[in-house]
């Protein structure tokens, strides 16, 4: 099948109910091209809420105030399979003091906004899950396995 990747992903939500994306570059090893979450594997000796810490510092010069592990899934690519750690993290202040430092782009997106975006199915899916969380107040964890 290919590696197995353990990966901490973090999705920023705003006041407007939008979230941020990636946008991968078209050399990316995994998912070239396509719409997904900042984020990316977890080193040896970390915790998953280490690594996404890291991981936001990285991509987008973000320290996480208050990041909120909400699920936890399998994965399966085609070059590779594993498990991600999801976390959202409300995101009150001023974008301009985000920048992006991995990928072709980013954006801020509404739920209308998703469907016409080039994203995995298991992603596309999580995202409007988030949606269905910022709107009920995001009270619990939720753990499954997409394919």
């Amino acid at each position: 099948m290919g590696e197995f990747l353990n990966v901490a992903l973090i999705v920023l939500y705003d006041d407007m109910q939008h979230v941020l994306l990636q946008h991968r570059t078209e050399d990316a090893e995994r998912l070239p091209g396509y719409w997904a979450f900042f984020g990316g594997g977890i080193k040896q000796g970390e915790t998953p809420e280490i690594a996404v810490r890291r991981e936001a510092l990285e991509e987008i010069a973000y320290a996480p105030a208050n990041p909120m592990l909400v699920m936890e899934q399998d994965f399966i690519l085609p070059n590779a399979e594993g498990h991600m750690f999801v976390y959202i993290d409300h995101y009150p202040g001023d974008k301009s003091l985000l920048k992006l430092h991995e990928g072709q782009g980013w954006g801020w997106f509404a739920r209308n906004d998703i469907a016409g975006l080039k994203m995995i199915e298991h992603d596309q899916k999580l995202v409007f899950e988030i949606f269905e969380w910022i709107n009920n107040g995001i009270t619990t964890r939720l753990k499954g396995t997409v394919k």
